[in-house]
């Protein structure tokens, strides 16, 4: 038998979106945009930068700094028009496919809710995770 550990459940979206429209803030909300954030064969290099060196993700070493994810999101709360966030991250050894990332965000109109979930998930990709591309 193998010992491994248990992979994370991801979040039910339908379930996030009922929440949030049940919120007391959902009447001043007009909008809300989802990032499902996945593990892909195609490494980062190549998809960012153009560089090719001809190898293929196998899996990811994925970890996250929950003291940073927090400051992040409430960032994310003060920003204009935003009156819902929320997050769900992935972590430990990861395969192709597997989810990395969840964000929701509900705010009052669409520039507001794109420049929200755009912040958020650049300030967690690049401040708050550690990914390492298993090849």
């Amino acid at each position: 038998m193998m010992n491994e550990k248990t992979k994370k459940e991801s979040p039910s979206v339908d379930k996030w979106l009922k929440e949030a429209k049940n919120d007391s803030a959902a009447l001043q909300e007009g909008m809300y945009l989802v990032h499902n954030g996945t593990v892909r064969q195609t490494p980062k290099a190549k998809v960012r930068q153009g560089f090719d060196d001809g190898t293929l993700v196998k899996g990811m070493e994925f970890f996250y700094d929950a003291q940073k994810v927090d400051a992040a999101i409430a960032k994310t709360h003060m920003m204009d028009g935003i009156f819902h966030v929320r997050v769900w991250l992935n972590e430990g050894h990861l395969e192709l496919g597997d989810d990395i990332m969840y964000v929701l965000i509900g705010g009052d109109i669409r520039p507001h809710v794109i420049d929200a979930l755009q912040f958020l998930v650049e300030t967690i990709k690049t401040t708050c995770v550690t990914e390492i591309e298993k090849k």
